[in-house]
Order: structure tokens, then C-alpha cells, then sequence
């Protein structure tokens, strides 16, 4: 208690209640008091974060990298399709081969048939011709999955060819990158050559972080070189 609250008590002015109620309530910061939890976590939310390019070595040219995306991709893709093309042409020297069985197993299968007739006591030949048929039945079925494989082959070739368009899609981004690269050369191009040049500070009396910053007498000592010429 103040001593005006005191001596407004003594003279029965202060409302006791009011002074209370005062007391028992937390004190509030004003706009220069102590920042809350919730204002230093809103604060780091919105710190951007800072993204620091890799260095330009020969491990992080972007252009050499899709150059060899695109020749591995290439080579690759040239790879299946031989394979693909090497299967195919097996599974159509099989089916050749499937239509020359099936021809012989319906010829046994005819055969067997008319000796069944001619000597329906003999059983062997009625099973024989029960074998025949299911052999040429199986000869069928084989060719029926042969014929399925090669159209599953035809479809990933096919599919293959969505490869080759993200390739011309790669080279063509190439293609930008490096007609931008010899823009941006072309527009920094300078009339004098490096070489030429007069020495110059990289940086300037404050900067941090390097040991490159003229030192006032080196800058007096290019501006008394100046006075000379």
C-alpha cells in the first residue's frame, strides 16, 4: 500500500474492496513486458529459413547431372527393349513349335480313333486316343498363354515409350539451361579483361567473415595511384 492509500484510508475515502480486488488480480504487462511463450513461438514460425546453395564443384553441375540422367536412361532403355525384343521372339519360335505338336497330336488322335472302330476289343488304342485329344487340348491351352505373354510384351514396349518422352522432355530443360547460362555470360560480358583491370576491393571496410578488406592506406593508396595517371 501507497502512502496515499494510506492516507486516503484515514481519512475514510478508499474503498477497501475495490483495493482487494486490485491486489488479488495478476499484473498485466504493458507493451515492453516480458514476451510470452506463445509470441517467441509465433516469432519462430515465421523465421524463414535459409537455404544455402551447394558449392558450384563438378559433383553439383546441374547440367552434367541430367546429361547423365539422360545417356543411363537411354542405354537402359535400349537394354529392355533388346530383352524384350529377344523374348518375344522366343515365345514366337514356341508358338511355331506348339502349332507343329498340335498338328501331330490331331493326327494320333484321328488315327487312334479309326483303330478303335476297327477293333473296339482292344483298349489300348481307346486310351491312346483319350491321350491324344488331351495332348492337343494341352498344345491349345500353352499357345492360348504364349499368345497372352506376347501381348503383355507388346504393352511394356509400348509403356516403354513414355521413357523416351521424359527423356526429350530432360534434354529440352538442357537445352533452356544452357541457352540461359550463355545469356546471363553474354549480358555480364565486360569490355576490359580480367586481367587488365585495375586492383579493386571484393569487399569494404565493415564486412565480416573474410580477410579481404582494404585497409584505409591501401584505399589511399589507390586513390594516390589515380592522382598519378
Amino acid at each position: 500500500m501507497t502512502q496515499e492509500e494510506l492516507d486516503a484510508l484515514m481519512a475514510g475515502d478508499l474503498d477497501l474492496e475495490a483495493l482487494e480486488a486490485e491486489e488479488d488480480s495478476p499484473d498485466i504487462q504493458g507493451e515492453e513486458g516480458v514476451t510470452s511463450a506463445e509470441d517467441v513461438t509465433l516469432e519462430d514460425e515465421n523465421e524463414e529459413e535459409v537455404v544455402t546453395p551447394p558449392p558450384a564443384t563438378k559433383e553439383h553441375r546441374v547440367v552434367s547431372q541430367l546429361d547423365d540422367v539422360t545417356r543411363d536412361s537411354e542405354e537402359k532403355a535400349s537394354e529392355i527393349f533388346d530383352a524384350l525384343d529377344g523374348v518375344m521372339n522366343g515365345v514366337e519360335e514356341t508358338l511355331g513349335r506348339l502349332e507343329r505338336m498340335g498338328a501331330i497330336a490331331g493326327d494320333f488322335e484321328s488315327l487312334f480313333s479309326t483303330l478303335r472302330q476297327k477293333f473296339p476289343h482292344i483298349r489300348r488304342f481307346e486310351e491312346a486316343e483319350a491321350e491324344a485329344k488331351e495332348l492337343t487340348e494341352l498344345v491349345a491351352e500353352a499357345k492360348g498363354l504364349l499368345e497372352g505373354a506376347n501381348d503383355q510384351i507388346l504393352s511394356a514396349m509400348d509403356t516403354m515409350q513414355y521413357q523416351d518422352i521424359h527423356r526429350q522432355k530432360i534434354e529440352r530443360v538442357i537445352n533452356i539451361m544452357r541457352a540461359l547460362s550463355k545469356y546471363m555470360s553474354a549480358l555480364f560480358e565486360g569490355n576490359v579483361e580480367d586481367e587488365k583491370r585495375v586492383k579493386s576491393a571484393r569487399h569494404i571496410a565493415g564486412d565480416t567473415h573474410n580477410e579481404e578488406v582494404l585497409s584505409n592506406d591501401d584505399i589511399e593508396a589507390l586513390i594516390n595511384q589515380f592522382g598519378g595517371k
